[in-house]
């Protein structure tokens, strides 16, 4: 079997096992790694080099830096711009959840964005008496938009981005993808606007996601804590805990009032069987809860360990207070950072790593916080993927596949090779992650630029375009599948009003494109 047939039947199993969702995503990108080393398509520094390639590195400080707005109440702020500016009306809110998420997507990723955004939505349709339905695809669709506005906005910018410089060209500019990202989303506001009502359904919820800004009452209530005593602050908030079998804290004395055996935390209520315990002289017990308060940062050390089970995560609770106390730093961090990336100062990979440790040694996140907030799924699929690419440019496939492509197509007209590329990435990008499906692709729009003897820069743009467009299923990015249930949405939902918004991608992606990074 010769090596372009090993790569492909390598990348046939890949997107199988992709499709089957029943292997995790960086299983089969190690597995893929594996593969290329075990067959002797790459040599073994070749097939593990995505694990110290400068692209995963600055993709794995971005979840860092996002991680430090989300923890800081900036986004919790952002999100709180909709209820005081968004009116009642669907369509004003559409236009305002939509600019906000695609604004915040451009910083911190799609998935971080819709996450936490889309509590504050729910709430938002509810007030206003929409189907959450009719909100939250757009919300999901807005944020892919949005992704082409930056490049932080997606993995996919970055790897487009490197994959321009490899090919001997330039790497595109930090705020040049709003070119083609500001056409993008307002096109998509114009469809959601004009279309969502009549595309999307109004059903009812699976399930809702927790709203945070009540939860705090929800415990005063329940728990019958004064009045009086503030629970969710800038600078101190609150836990629920449940104490399970073999804690330390079991047979100890704790009542209301009292501090936690570390000093650092007070005992708001204790509940045995629904029941207030205040005898001082009852000792805690299995499955007895209790309600603390402290500092948000001694909250999270003593609830994460093994003396009780977090109720409510005091890290999430947390998210719904608006520009805590170290927001201030972290957007000062993220400033920097884009000024960096920006000017081009320094290489992107520093200017991500330098404001990854800032927001460390500034407290801003603890290391432990720093390291969690990781995608580590997404790192490894990119780090496990990345040697694939290697493999179509090594063996030739890359070559064998845009010849194909160039004798169905043509060599007479560069729009039409473009389209061809776009096609091809769109359908991948229904079925397997859109990073995947870059990755894959991009050696091969490469080819095709160079065989066509045309600039490399309209195929890549283009393709970051076309990975962007993952609409039609609620399995081809995570956000999608993130507003399934809350909207109530089924798989067939999708595509109604995913196809139009899949056709305007593919026609900024195969017209516009090209007049702004001419061929």
């Amino acid at each position: 079997m010769g090596p372009v047939t090993l790569t492909l039947l390598i990348l046939v199993l890949a997107v199988l096992a992709f499709m089957s969702n029943r292997i995790p995503l960086g299983v089969v990108a190690i597995g893929v790694s594996l593969s290329l080393f075990l067959t002797g398509l790459l040599d073994l520094d070749q097939a593990l080099a995505g694990f110290s390639d400068p692209t995963v590195i600055f993709i794995a400080t971005l979840f860092v830096v996002g991680e430090a707005l989300d923890s800081t109440g900036v986004t919790a702020w952002a999100g709180q711009q909709v209820l005081t500016h968004g009116g009642g009306g669907r369509r004003s809110l559409l236009v305002v959840i939509g600019v906000l998420v695609a604004v915040l997507t451009a910083l911190i990723s799609v998935n971080g964005a819709v996450a936490a955004l889309l509590p504050i939505v729910v709430v938002v349709a509810a007030r206003a008496g929409i189907a959450p339905s009719q909100m939250l695809m757009p919300l999901a669709f807005s944020a892919h938009a949005g992704s082409m506005l930056a490049l932080t906005g997606t993995p996919v910018n970055i790897i487009v981005s490197e994959a321009a410089a490899d090919a001997g060209a330039r790497r595109f500019g930090f705020i040049e993808f709003a070119a083609v990202g500001v056409p993008l989303l307002v096109g998509t506001l114009a469809v959601v606007v004009l279309l969502g009502h009549r595309l999307l359904p109004e059903r009812a919820p699976t399930s809702l996601p927790q709203d945070l800004g009540e939860l705090a009452e929800t415990l005063r209530t329940q728990y019958a804590i004064p009045v009086g005593k503030e629970l969710v602050g800038l600078e101190r908030g609150v836990a629920e805990v449940l104490v399970p079998p073999r804690s330390p804290l079991i047979g100890t004395h704790l009542f209301p009032g009292m501090a936690t055996p570390s000093g650092d935390l007070v005992v708001l209520a204790v509940h045995r069987g629904g029941e207030d315990l205040r005898d001082p002289e009852d000792v805690l017990r299995t499955g007895d809860t209790l309600v603390l308060s402290g500092a948000w940062d001694k909250l999270a050390q003593h609830t994460s360990g093994e003396e009780v089970l977090v109720v409510d995560d005091p890290g999430v609770l947390r998210r719904s207070v608006p520009l805590g106390r170290a927001a201030r730093r972290a957007t000062g961090v993220l400033l920097v950072m884009v000024l960096l990336l920006a000017t081009g100062l320094v290489p992107a990979v520093v200017a991500g790593l330098l404001a990854a440790t800032a927001v460390v040694l500034t407290g801003v996140l603890s290391p432990h916080q720093a390291y969690r907030s990781v995608s580590w799924t997404t790192v490894v699929l990119v780090a496990g993927m990345i040697p694939l690419s290697t493999a179509f440019v090594v063996t030739g496939t890359a070559d064998v596949i845009a010849a194909a492509l160039l004798d169905l197509v043509g060599t007479g007209s560069a729009h039409l090779a473009l389209l061809a590329v776009c096609l091809l990435t769109m359908v991948l990008g229904q079925l397997i992650s859109n990073t995947a499906t870059v990755l894959i692709m991009a050696p091969i729009a490469t080819v095709v630029a160079a065989d066509l003897d045309v600039s490399v820069l309209p195929f890549l743009m283009a393709l970051a375009v076309s990975g962007a467009a993952s609409f039609l299923t609620p399995v081809a990015t995570p956000a999608n599948t993130m507003v399934l249930e809350p909207g109530g949405y089924r798989f067939g939902d999708y595509w109604r009003l995913g196809l139009p918004l899949l056709l305007l991608f593919l026609g900024v992606a195969v017209l516009y494109v090209p007049l702004v990074w001419r061929f």
